[in-house]
């Protein structure tokens, strides 16, 4: 089965792919698309896979549109993050779906219904009535895209994007961003951790809440913890993953 992965964390894709072969080796992943435009560019220029695995929040908007710009004839299953209420709205508008973190067993039978028989395309009619039935569920949280934080006198805008991750440190907190800048911000952790999209950022002790993408590496430390290296601007940082954390953040990072 040829497959092409839609996904914009890198992480995410290597664990998939790595599932992908734990769970049946005859799998070829043709590419992974990290965005709308980049997904629409490759469905443009190859031949169409036999299943598409498709995250739904992308590195330039919701994977929906995709569906506006192109028609897709092949099954789609979507990966997603939403809670169970939420995955309602794919149940009734019978949408295939794989919650992250995606599970072995569930992947397993995924493919194997694939492999007997391929579903009718998505047309971007299907699509409006999913998101629509989303909104009207009123499920998705809105977290925040910007922040104002201050570097020596001067107030900026940093995108959430561009953060690595907030440090805390003798009742200040730290934005760093991926571009080795420093600036301090005006709320404690306990605060970020209600404005933060929890797919993208995680709060791995008392001191450091991290992005995704800034995760470079994992090792095992004492007594089943993690110590990761966190990478900002080419500067890596090793920090510990505290002990209560530890099961929570193997669900968030996919492992």
């Amino acid at each position: 089965m040829d497959i092409l992965i839609v996904e914009d964390e890198p992480l995410a894709v290597q664990k998939l792919v790595k599932l992908l072969n734990q769970t049946d080796p005859t799998c070829r992943v043709l590419g992974a698309t990290d965005g709308i435009e980049s997904t629409v560019d490759w469905l443009k220029s190859h031949a169409l896979p036999d299943l598409i695995l498709m995250d739904i929040e992308l590195s330039d908007g919701q994977s929906f549109e995709i569906f506006n710009l192109i028609s897709i004839d092949c099954p789609v299953v979507f990966t997603t993050s939403y809670d169970e209420s939420a995955v309602k709205s794919f149940q009734t508008n019978r949408f295939e779906y794989l919650l992250k973190p995606i599970k072995k067993d569930e992947l397993e039978q995924v493919l194997t219904r694939y492999k007997q028989d391929r579903s009718p395309k998505i047309t971007s009619a299907d699509i409006d009535e999913l998101v629509d039935d989303l909104r009207k569920q009123n499920r998705q949280p809105e977290f925040r895209s910007q922040f104002l934080a201050r570097k020596q006198q001067r107030l900026v805008s940093v995108d959430a994007a561009d953060v690595a991750f907030f440090y805390a440190k003798e009742g200040v907190t730290y934005l760093y961003s991926r571009d080795k800048n420093r600036y301090v911000v005006e709320y404690t952790l306990d605060a970020l951790e209600e404005f933060l999209e929890p797919t993208r950022f995680f709060r791995i002790n008392d001191q450091f809440i991290v992005e995704l993408r800034a995760v470079s590496r994992i090792h095992s430390y004492l007594n089943g913890q993690f110590k990761i290296n966190l990478e900002s601007g080419g500067i890596v940082q090793d920090i510990v993953v505290s002990p209560d954390r530890t099961r929570e953040f193997k669900e968030w990072i996919g492992r």
